[in-house]
């Protein structure tokens, strides 16, 4: 049997959320969030910062603090229009705006009202930007194959019972799998919803088996896994990231930290 990666903690199955906009409702959201155990990354447009029905910029550090702060676009725009200058400019600044008021490094986005292009995604590259969210599901918990077109799970409108229960009932060929879900705040409140993400989130508190992450932790623990070196005969193996990473081999769970060396059974 050949390696098989694992989440951190040698779990199998991986949970996160994403919301745009900073509209107000996300003080709710957040609380929800902190109470349940859940970890979010939260897509801000820091042009709409401290405008009515949205989050102030000295709100962000402290509403924030247990979760990830990421890019939206300066202005929430439609890139597709966008110059290349411009499209630099929504990013970059976008990007320095939430640092400053975050205290932290930012390196997540998502793309407003879902456009994005081969422009875009080297423009945003280049402002250091490590990855960004469409709005396609794939309505599976499959690892994404390029982070900068992470397509999520689904939107909160589409989690079913039925879709928590294959994810916490994990078969056993599936070693690794990722809920993904987005949405923006304002919805629960302009549908009534917010019974929904209060059961989401009820449903999928407290398992052992369940690594709860923001966005950035997952590109940075799959990005480490995918840098694994394995020698030919699968008989050794290497980890030269700084992320210590769990893998199954044969029966065991093994850690794998910074810069060691493992033989293996496989």
């Amino acid at each position: 049997m050949a390696l098989q990666f694992l989440f951190p903690g040698g779990r199998g199955k991986a949970l996160t959320f994403s919301y745009d906009d900073a509209q107000i409702h996300d003080r709710r959201l957040v609380g929800l969030f902190n109470e349940k155990g859940m970890k979010g990354t939260f897509h801000i447009n820091s042009g709409t910062l401290g405008q009515p029905g949205f989050i102030d910029s000295k709100e962000v550090e402290k509403l924030y603090e247990n979760h990830e702060v990421a890019c939206h676009g300066v202005t929430h725009p439609f890139f597709n229009q966008l110059s290349l200058t411009q499209t630099m400019r929504e990013v970059y600044e976008d990007r320095r705006a939430l640092e400053k008021c975050s205290g932290r490094i930012v390196q997540g986005m998502s793309y407003p009202y879902g456009e994005y292009n081969d422009r875009l995604i080297q423009a945003a590259r280049d402002a250091g930007i490590v990855y960004s969210r469409s709005v396609e599901s794939t309505m599976n918990f499959n690892l994404p194959a390029d982070f900068m077109r992470w397509h999520p799970t689904c939107h909160h409108d589409e989690v079913t019972d039925v879709m928590l229960d294959d994810f916490l009932e994990q078969p056993g060929y599936r070693s690794q799998s990722l809920l993904y879900i987005w949405g923006h705040s304002y919805e629960f409140d302009r549908d009534g919803a917010w019974e929904h993400i209060e059961r989401i989130c009820e449903r999928l508190k407290g398992w052992e088996d369940v690594w709860y992450a923001t966005n950035l932790e997952i590109y940075e623990y799959v990005t480490a896994m995918r840098s694994l070196v394995v020698s030919v005969e699968g008989d050794l193996a290497y980890n030269p990231t700084a992320v210590t990473l769990y893998l199954r081999d044969g029966d065991r769970v093994v850690s794998l930290s910074a810069g060691e060396r493992i033989h293996c059974r496989a």
